[in-house]
């Protein structure tokens, strides 16, 4: 599975701009601007070298080795209640089953951190030898790991680790895709369907998430180089109703601003409020263009059907989470591991969708998605 990373996104562009109204020169600049996204993905939190997923691999002896090890593994996650977290969690599990890693205990904590403080003390109790885990928040949390990682626990992380935090003494690697890489994909791509002028409004996150920080600084980047279109108006969505808080902030960013042609949102789910909140208004898809990051059921085929959705700036999370299972072998072992690995952005239109969705899922697309496409 990690070794699909490579070339995919050109590959994806190509098609999509081979069959996009767009001017020529746009279609030059974004798709060199694309290609360039993934041969350079973006650093660390901290400034570490990126290395790729694909780069992260087991020998059959040292498979056989953790095999011998009957080892168990936890999953504590902030949520997973999304597209997202059920494809990442596929990809950890494929892993660990490969390893033969007994998963005891997976957790949701809600998105609250308070919650997810007693996942990992419940946890704990059950002494795993690995624990895979994505804070809901990074400092409330870190102390929770610190006890993890003082008991024995190897901790690999994936998107954010708690803070203060060491790599290679309180947890072996951290996990992310390139999210500021995304991020310039979906401005990227916004600025195609606007033709490169335009007014457009923003839906970060309203959380200190080094992966949902870096989506907003890289949207922010990448439409720079559009002087014609202006970031009109910018709200944060706090959740955990991510869906509902904002349709509602989009509601209001349409009734205040009626000369908004463009929404980006920081990932589907949100991105399903903004949906709500542009078919409420009366709004026509070929007025207002919606870009985000990720890549979901709905969005998907909102997308198949030439709807407000032109394009995200996904991830590749079952990819990232069969990295994850391969750096618990790597704990196991006392390999060294990178403090951080990365998997490349992955730009995706509709006349990419089909063959982008594997690249992201996993799987095959859906047929609610494919039906969409007809």
């Amino acid at each position: 599975m990690v070794n699909l990373f490579k070339k995919s996104v050109v590959a994806a562009v190509a098609v999509a701009l081979a069959t996009a109204v767009v001017p020529p020169a746009y279609s030059a600049d974004i798709a060199a601007a694309l290609k360039d996204i993934e041969d350079h993905p973006a650093p660390g939190p901290n400034g570490e070298k990126p290395v790729l997923a694909s780069d992260v691999k087991l020998t059959p002896e040292e498979i056989a080795k953790v095999k011998s090890m009957n080892a168990t593994a936890a999953i504590v996650m902030h949520y997973t209640a999304s597209d997202w977290a059920k494809a990442q969690m596929a990809g950890q599990k494929a892993a660990l089953d490969e390893l033969g890693i007994k998963i005891i205990a997976i957790t949701d904590a809600g998105y609250k951190a308070e919650q997810q403080v007693s996942d990992i003390e419940t946890v704990m109790a059950r002494k795993p030898n690995v624990m895979i885990s994505v804070p809901a928040e990074q400092s409330a949390t870190s102390a929770a790991y610190k006890r993890a990682a003082a008991a024995g626990i190897k901790i690999v992380f994936l998107d954010q680790t708690g803070a203060g935090m060491v790599p290679g003494k309180e947890y072996v690697s951290l996990v992310s895709s390139d999210n500021r890489g995304m991020g310039k994909a979906a401005a990227l791509l916004m600025a195609q369907a606007l033709n490169g002028k335009g007014n457009i409004g923003l839906i970060p996150h309203a959380s200190d998430l080094f992966a949902t920080k870096e989506r907003v600084v890289g949207f922010k980047e990448a439409i720079k180089a559009y002087p014609d279109i202006k970031v009109v108006v910018e709200q944060g969505v706090g959740g955990p109703d991510f869906a509902g808080e904002s349709e509602r902030i989009a509601s209001g960013m349409l009734t205040a601003h009626p000369e908004l042609n463009g929404i980006w949102a920081v990932w589907d789910v949100p991105t399903e409020g903004v949906l709500a909140a542009a078919r409420a208004s009366g709004r026509a898809p070929k007025d207002l263009a919606i870009t985000t990051c990720d890549l979901g059921v709905n969005i998907a085929i909102d997308m198949a059907k030439n709807g407000f959705v032109r394009g995200t700036g996904s991830q590749r999370p079952y990819g990232a989470g069969y990295a994850e299972g391969i750096l618990a072998g790597y704990a196991l072992l006392g390999k060294e591991a990178p403090a951080y690995v990365v998997l490349p952005a992955l730009a995706v239109s509709k006349e990419s969708l089909i063959a982008a969705w594997p690249k992201s899922n996993g799987t095959e697309p859906p047929k609610v998605v494919t039906d969409a496409m007809k």
